[in-house]
């Protein structure tokens, strides 16, 4: 109460518990749209080269070559995007944040002198950020939904490592809405390590049943080594003109459907 007897009051933004009720659900969500937004914008941040794949695959797990060769990679496009002519920061190296293949992209990127992103996501099981993200890079997101939307919005294209649930997620969120051209811009995919994906994956199958169809095959490329991939990768993204920062992937309006 104050001096006078009224009720003390408070403004609603600063009301923690009301932030943190279902009622302020919705305020929470955009905050993890226009927070990084902001931080982008602030980092002359243009557009990304995303990196997926399992947390499991650290350098004394299985499969130790996967880690090693997502950080030559990583390295290989930061030494490149760095020689690019930009008054931004282009092909910046971003992933989930956390271990793994995760770990081993933002090493990389780090270790060649470029800046890193890493997109968090506060789990059950603790997701630690890894050391290599650059500070005011570091995201950490409650809603998977927004996470998906923010690797989505920079990117321009994707390296997808083995992986299990997660990974198998996110390739087929790109993969969907690259194939109902949800997105203005082509977003090359790197299916990085042939044979555990063509095992895992069986698009032939797909395509026999009808479920796909062939030009569905050409979205998507495989590498099975670092220098391959860089390859692929340049030869579809090349020197891009300057884009207002940042770059997004814009949705498709009704009106721009059958363009």
């Amino acid at each position: 109460m104050r001096s006078n007897g009224t009720p003390d009051s408070q403004l609603a933004y600063d009301d923690k518990a009301f932030l943190a009720s279902d009622e302020g659900r919705p305020l929470r969500i955009i905050a993890e749209y226009l927070e990084p937004l902001q931080r982008f914008r602030r980092a002359h941040i243009h557009d990304t080269i995303v990196f997926f794949g399992s947390a499991r695959l650290a350098p004394d797990g299985p499969m130790p070559h996967y880690y090693q060769q997502a950080r030559e990679l990583a390295r290989l496009l930061t030494v490149w995007s760095k020689g690019l002519s930009s008054h931004g920061h282009r092909y910046v190296v971003c992933s989930g944040g956390g271990g793994g293949i995760m770990e081993a992209a933002n090493r990389g990127a780090s270790e060649a002198g470029g800046r890193t992103i890493g997109l968090n996501i506060s789990l059950p099981r603790e997701q630690r950020p890894n050391p290599y993200v650059t500070r005011d890079l570091l995201f950490e997101f409650h809603y998977f939904f927004m996470r998906k939307l923010w690797f989505a919005h920079l990117a321009r294209a994707l390296v997808v490592f083995p992986g299990g649930f997660g990974t198998l997620d996110e390739l087929t969120e790109i993969l969907t809405l690259a194939q109902t051209r949800k997105l203005e811009r082509p977003i090359p995919v790197i299916l990085y390590g042939t044979s555990y994906w063509t095992e895992v994956l069986n698009f032939d199958a797909l395509l026999r049943h009808g479920m796909i169809d062939p030009a569905d095959l050409e979205l998507f490329q495989y590498a099975d080594d670092p220098v391959t991939a860089l390859r692929l990768l340049q030869s579809r993204l090349g020197v891009q003109t300057e884009e207002p920062t940042p770059g997004f992937a814009h949705s498709r309006t009704h009106a721009s459907r059958d363009v």
